[in-house]
């Protein structure tokens, strides 16, 4: 995929990022950590698991329960479809981009969700991920998002960078909590030609004001090239 002067900024303008093309190296650092990820390995198919391990969710379904994980695990099969090497590979390049990504920067957590519908609701499912066990789907509704960044975000297809979450929560801002340990969130669109949202990418830590500009410009990429491969 070739990412040019013209891609970046018409991502960033659509995501409300507008303001990181005028950060020096902004964009050379999006163009360089796309041509970064794209020469990472594909994750061996076999590995790729279709099954991860969920936390409880509260009744309503509201909230997750912190550290109380699910007897059950989600199961991606049946949302994706049958389970066949095409299916794992296209699986394996984006878990590949993940875990280089959390590598690289040490994030607390980090995924990647495609806005999919299921059973005629709009939601975000999760499809890779490192770090903590975290719910699988989002809905995309207006009541949702009054208190999730991810269903938010995947809604309006504008970018959310949290330097600090309990001023973030304080000031009304939306916000889902999985790990009452996070302090700073990354939430960016993946938006396809149109500028429509095909997904999210969400990343957290535990240390305030972590998605400075170095770290978001390789986010940035991440989604860049995850809006080609969702499509």
């Amino acid at each position: 995929m070739k990412v040019d002067h013209q891609v970046v900024v018409e991502y960033l303008r659509r995501a409300g990022l507008q303001a990181y093309l005028d950060q020096p190296g902004f964009e050379g650092g999006v163009q360089q950590a796309v041509a970064w990820l794209q020469a990472t390995p594909v994750t061996v198919p076999d590995a790729v698991a279709l099954q991860y391990a969920v936390p409880v969710l509260s009744e309503d379904g509201s909230c997750s329960l912190f550290d109380v994980l699910s007897p059950e695990p989600f199961d991606l099969q049946p949302v994706l479809g049958a389970d066949t090497v095409a299916l794992r590979q296209w699986l394996g390049r984006l878990d590949g981009w993940v875990a280089a990504l959390q590598e690289r920067h040490q994030i607390g957590w980090i995924g990647v969700y495609q806005r999919r519908s299921l059973q005629g609701d709009d939601c975000l499912v999760k499809l890779a991920y490192r770090g903590k066990p975290s719910r699988a789907i989002f809905p995309l509704t207006e009541t949702f998002a009054r208190h999730s960044t991810n269903s938010s975000v995947g809604l309006s297809g504008r970018a959310r960078v949290i330097g600090d979450v309990s001023a973030h929560v304080a000031g009304g801002g939306a916000y889902y909590t999985c790990d009452p340990a996070v302090v700073s969130e990354a939430c960016l669109p993946i938006l396809g030609g149109q500028g429509q949202v095909l997904g999210i990418m969400d990343a957290e830590d535990n240390r305030p004001g972590f998605f400075e500009a170095a770290r978001l410009a390789d986010l940035v990429a991440l989604c860049l090239l995850a809006s080609a491969h969702l499509q």
